[in-house]
């Protein structure tokens, strides 16, 4: 039987189903309950599958039914494609097919439209309703038994509907990204949003004072700030433990959160991503120490009102002495709160800053502001105004050293390169007050002008001249960048500008107009100049160069740089100068290069008018060069021993010239009288070339002997300056080898002039570039070898 059973095949799965049903002999006892059970089975699926049959034929039968239906439609819609024309095939390719995509899109974005404003109802739903809750419920004191459990609660809702918020704001963001023409959706959203926003911050910060309250914070304050110097201030926030501090990090948490919300909502609607641009030391939560400390102090600087150094000096204690226990406290919270880039303590500074800068603004300088304007209490009010910015400036340095230490990179590394933040400067109350820069510019400039004055009128010009600064114009500079420096503390690089434009240019171009009106004082239209004179000039022209040279380092200065690329792109639509517009301070360097170059020309003409008149006779005496009065032996000896002397009328003009070229290099500057020497040889070289060779009708030997001595003489006066000083006068220097040459060189040049051809290269043969061919050719001509 067992032999009968292995030769019959059986499938898997019924092999599988009888070992998991017959493991041991007992189990054939039940046998027939299985036997039944599928028999059972079997009916039920075999009626199953009769009523599949007569479905699918049922089935099959409407199918057939409903395509001879449709085959005549079928027919009727094959005919007319075949009767369509191209017109009316375009006609529904290009019209009627793309109007029902854009049906279909249309359909789909209502549908979209209609998902999300449901979702977006439902989360500002939820939002409301927490915002219900925890506005109905407040508690007195967080440190009673019976509050515990109600403060815990509001804490949770709180930040349940921050994170509802946060939801929100998502899909916000998406719908900007993608479906910016939902604006009016999300103008809905966020009006219902902000009202929900501004009461859980009115109610968390409602909870935050009382339970700063319920700490002793904030804790007495010395009201003399020289007292007690060496002790430090009690700070509650270092003692408290347990329960207490369990809330207070609760509660500061909370409001970290609903700032961060806060913060991520208004970047959202003003495009902006968080890095450096829009950084900001404020924290909500550190705000509120500060607020009961301002409503304390702000008796005592009342009362401090004329003496503002108590003031300054016990803001800057109270946050000396808190900084350490609230950064050791705070920070962890700050980091739980994952705020990255945020620190307690330049919060806590930024804090105090704010406190200071909200008193002066309210209570000193508009009290300050009015004194000024009565006659009588002018120049008082203009001395207070200066000392109260002398605090402030040395009060932000002190806030920022304070703020920078162990704190932020990007804090450290701004503060370090010279930078500012607005939160850490007092002088940020001039950003909202333009009319107040400007009143401190003006008070700035009248006090500068008045330092000028004393200053000029204490400084002979033998004083004034000083080499190589003159000392009006480093005290000019000085004053200048103390101006400049004063303003550095601005957070807003366009109102440094502004202040500087208003206050040190102005002060700079007031000492220009003193420079032009001291240098017009000067008489040189009489023929000659005064040692006075010259020396109120070249005092002048000294001042204008020592400017020009600072002015152009601080043109190369990065800080500079910047401000002129602020000042252009907020005068956009203003004709700009193209030529040096970066620099700024180029009005400036382009009045002191024309100061330079117009009075030194001045100086240069003086002198050559000088030169002129002392050696007119010399000059206007053509004949002398074409005297043969000697011998050719005597002639011979003369020029060959070199016993000609300088002629007798232009003995005077030399002697005068290196007299006053050397009092000249005595007065001026090296750089400046480096060009004017130079000008003046260039200018001595046309004129003696132009009035004498050119002019004289004939050279003779004698006179060409004669000439060279002369101007070897005349180069001589220049030798103090330059070790060959005939190299500035290149057309005598050139007339005199035409002069020179001997009549076999004279013919052969006139035959290859004129033969004409490459004329400048044969007189380059013979050393002549600075003459023309004409001029060239006038001077060989003039030559006279007869006895």
């Amino acid at each position: 039987m067992e032999n009968e059973i292995s030769s019959i095949s059986i499938p898997p799965h019924v092999l599988k189903f009888l070992n998991n049903h017959f493991k041991t002999r007992e189990d054939l006892s039940k046998a027939s309950s299985i036997s039944i059970e599928l028999k059972r089975s079997r009916a039920d699926t075999d009626r199953n599958l009769t009523t599949l049959h007569r479905n699918l034929s049922h089935l099959f039968d409407q199918w057939v039914s409903r395509s001879n239906a449709l085959e005549p439609t079928f027919n009727r819609l094959d005919f007319k494609f075949h009767d369509m024309d191209s017109k009316g095939m375009r006609r529904i390719l290009g019209e009627e097919l793309p109007m029902l995509a854009k049906e279909v899109r249309r359909i789909e974005t209502v549908r979209a439209y209609a998902e999300t404003a449901l979702r977006l109802e439902a989360l500002v739903g939820d939002l409301e309703d927490e915002v219900f809750s925890v506005l109905g419920r407040n508690v007195a004191n967080v440190f009673t038994l019976n509050a515990t459990k109600d403060f815990l609660w509001k804490q949770d809702k709180l930040l349940r509907a921050v994170k509802i918020i946060n939801s929100i704001e998502d899909i916000v963001a998406f719908i900007i990204k993608s479906k910016s023409q939902w604006f009016r959706l999300l103008k809905s959203v966020d009006a219902r949003v902000d009202k929900s926003l501004v009461s859980l911050r009115l109610q968390a910060i409602s909870d935050h004072r009382a339970l700063l309250t319920s700490l002793g914070w904030p804790p007495p304050l010395t009201s003399e700030p020289d007292r007690d110097k060496g002790s430090e201030l009690p700070n509650p926030l270092v003692v408290m433990h347990g329960d207490k501090r369990d809330r207070y990090s609760r509660s500061f948490l909370s409001l970290c959160a609903l700032q961060h919300l806060q913060t991520r909502r208004e970047e959202r609607r003003l495009g902006l991503v968080r890095n450096k641009d829009c950084y900001k030391l404020g924290l909500w939560a550190i705000d509120e120490l500060v607020s009961p400390i301002a409503s304390r102090v702000e008796r005592h600087f009342l009362r401090w009102f004329d003496r503002p150094k108590f003031t300054f000096a016990l803001v800057y204690k109270i946050t000396k002495d808190f900084a350490p226990g609230i950064d050791d406290v705070l920070q962890p919270m700050i980091d739980e709160a994952r705020l990255v880039g945020y620190s307690a303590k330049e919060a806590w500074v930024s804090s105090m800053v704010k406190m200071l800068s909200t008193f002066l603004a309210k209570r000193m300088f508009p009290v300050l502001y009015e004194r000024y304007q009565e006659k009588k209490q002018k120049r008082e009010a203009g001395n207070s105004w200066l000392h109260l910015i002398d605090l402030i400036i040395a009060f932000d340095k002190q806030m920022q050293t304070l703020a920078s230490m162990g704190t932020t990179i990007f804090v450290r590394e701004s503060l370090e390169s010279g930078g500012t933040l607005r939160d850490l400067s007092v002088l940020s109350i001039f950003c909202d007050r333009l009319e107040w820069l400007k009143h401190w510019a003006k008070i700035e400039l009248k006090d500068a002008l008045e330092k000028l004055k004393l200053e000029l009128e204490n400084k002979s010009p033998g004083q004034s001249i000083a080499k190589p600064t003159p000392v009006i114009a480093e005290a000019v500079i000085k004053t200048m960048q103390s101006m400049m420096d004063r303003c550095q503390t601005l957070p807003v690089n366009l109102l440094r500008v502004e202040f500087i434009r208003l206050s040190a240019c102005r002060f700079l171009w007031n000492f220009f107009n003193i420079m032009l009106q001291r240098c017009a004082e000067t008489e040189f239209g009489a023929g000659h100049a005064e040692d006075n004179a010259i020396m109120q000039v070249c005092a002048s022209i000294n001042a204008a160069r020592y400017c020009e040279s600072v002015i152009r380092e601080w043109n190369e200065d990065i800080n500079y740089l910047e401000m002129r690329i602020v000042e252009l792109d907020s005068n956009a639509g203003m004709e700009k100068d193209l030529d040096g517009n970066c620099y700024f301070f180029w009005d400036e360097i382009k009045f002191l290069m024309k100061f330079e170059t117009d009075w030194l020309g001045e100086i240069m003409s003086d002198l050559l008018r000088q030169f002129d008149m002392q050696s007119r006779v010399y000059i206007q005496n053509k004949e002398q060069w074409g005297w043969w009065d000697l011998e050719d032996s005597a002639l011979n000896a003369v020029i060959g021993d070199d016993n000609l002397t300088i002629t007798s009328e232009f003995v005077e003009a030399l002697d005068s010239l290196r007299d006053r070229l050397r009092m000249l290099e005595g007065y001026l500057n090296l750089t400046d009288f480096l060009d004017l020497w130079r000008s003046v040889a260039e200018g001595l070289d046309h004129f003696i070339f132009s009035s004498i060779v050119i002019k004289a009708p004939c050279f003779s030997e004698i006179g060409i002997a004669q000439f060279s001595v002369d101007m070897r003489a005349l180069f001589l006066v220049f030798h103090p300056f330059c070790s060959r000083p005939e190299a500035f006068f290149p057309c005598i220097r050139n007339s005199l080898k035409l002069l020179e040459m001997n009549s076999e060189d004279v013919k052969h040049l006139q035959s290859l002039l004129s033969q004409g051809g490459h004329i400048l290269e044969h007189l380059r043969r013979y050393g002549i570039v600075y003459i023309s061919p004409n001029e060239a050719e006038k001077i060989v001509k003039s030559r006279n070898f007869t006895v």
